[in-house]
């Protein structure tokens, strides 16, 4: 029987489900020798929230961050993906606190997750772990594409131009809407990816791969650069790999030069990892979209409250958008005893919901509610 289902079957609350989480996480930081352990991880099923990584993770991030004090930490990490310079500036914030690093992969860490992980010393996953390719992602007119695509797509263009001696009609719309200095800018953020990858190899991953296994010679500093070089190239090879959304598994990123960690050779520790996996994706059974969490403390993000509840003792007050016409709904959540409703805000109902006011749509707050006790370890009254 799986651990999804032995929990389901438990029928946990959602205090119980964050209160084991916290229990494997512990598990985890005990087997792996005691080191601190944070946790940024997001629900891809929830595709219409802010998912990626972005820059208004980062105050959130550091936060938790600063309730940790060890030497070495274990970042779990699960992500479509995002800014490569918010990934950029997590791993320095992780470099100046810490003298090592591994990244802990138990489902996917696409993209920027991918950047991120390549500057780590030690990556864990297992058979069923996913990285991906790194080429950098672009919006023009309201579409998301590769920069490797846009940039091969104009040289295919430039290369029938040149054979032809005339330029297909068809291309016109297409050149008229992109300049020089976007194609630049779509050129520059490839780079950035392949030169971070390449640096953070050398300077973290092979900082320690001072012998050759299959000839127990040195290895040279110019090996070491090559050979980092190699992997954020293929790691960028976006005609290689079709789409940006290609699971790279260990099997693939070991044929590229990199040692992983298959973290079931451990059977504490892949079990504690396993367990935590099925109590992350229960979490995110609620409007919950991104958890940011130590074995301690956590903060959610979810869906419905464009901000997060505003306190006045044991009163809140949020803003919930309604899904269907995007209205905001002013509700005031009573913690702990019931106090009287404020001007122009409702309570939610005994059902957990709120019916909007403007289109009178029926707005589940289950999450939501879940969310609000196990951050103030409070009861929501109803």
């Amino acid at each position: 029987m799986g651990f999804y289902w032995e929990y389901i079957e438990k029928k946990m609350s959602f205090e119980e489900i964050t209160q084991e989480r916290k229990k494997q996480l512990k598990r985890i930081s005990t087997i792996r020798n005691n080191r601190d352990i944070i946790v940024y991880a997001a629900d891809y099923s929830k595709g219409q929230a802010p998912i990626s990584i972005l820059y208004e993770d980062l105050a959130p991030f550091n936060d938790q961050l600063s309730n940790l004090n060890g030497k070495a930490v274990d970042l779990i990490l699960e992500t479509p993906g995002g800014s490569g310079e918010v990934a950029e500036d997590i791993v320095k914030t992780l470099r100046n606190k810490y003298d090592n690093v591994s990244v802990i992969i138990p489902g996917w860490a696409k993209s920027a997750g991918t950047i991120i992980a390549m500057a780590s010393d030690d990556i864990l996953m297992d058979t069923t772990s996913a990285l991906g390719p790194i080429d950098a992602q672009l919006t023009w007119q309201g579409k998301t594409f590769s920069a490797d695509a846009l940039l091969k797509g104009f040289e295919k263009i430039k290369r029938e131009v040149d054979e032809k001696q005339f330029l297909n009609q068809a291309y016109i719309p297409i050149l008229q809407g992109i300049s020089p200095g976007e194609l630049e800018s779509a050129q520059n953020s490839l780079d950035f990816a392949k030169d971070l990858v390449r640096d953070w190899l050398i300077s973290y991953k092979f900082k320690d791969w001072n012998v050759h296994s299959s000839t127990g010679e040195e290895v040279t500093s110019e090996e070491k650069r090559v050979r980092a070089n190699e992997i954020a190239t293929e790691l960028c090879n976006h005609e290689k790999w079709k789409t940006h959304g290609k699971s790279l598994r260990i099997k693939d990123l070991e044929e590229m030069g990199l040692k992983i960690n298959n973290y079931e050779d451990n059977n504490d520790l892949n079990d504690a990892i396993s367990r935590y996996k099925a109590l992350l994706n229960m979490s995110f059974d609620t409007n919950i979209f991104k958890v940011i969490e130590t074995s301690d403390t956590q903060i959610y993000r979810h869906l419905n409250s464009e901000a997060p509840p505003q306190s006045d003792n044991d009163v809140l007050f949020a803003g919930i958008e309604c899904g269907k016409c995007k209205y905001k709904n002013n509700i005031q959540i009573n913690l702990d005893t019931a106090k009287p409703v404020k001007k122009g805000f409702k309570t939610i109902s005994k059902d957990k919901s709120i019916i909007c006011e403007q289109c009178s749509t029926n707005i589940n707050l289950e999450g939501f509610i879940n969310d609000v006790q196990a951050q103030t370890r409070k009861n929501v009254i109803l």
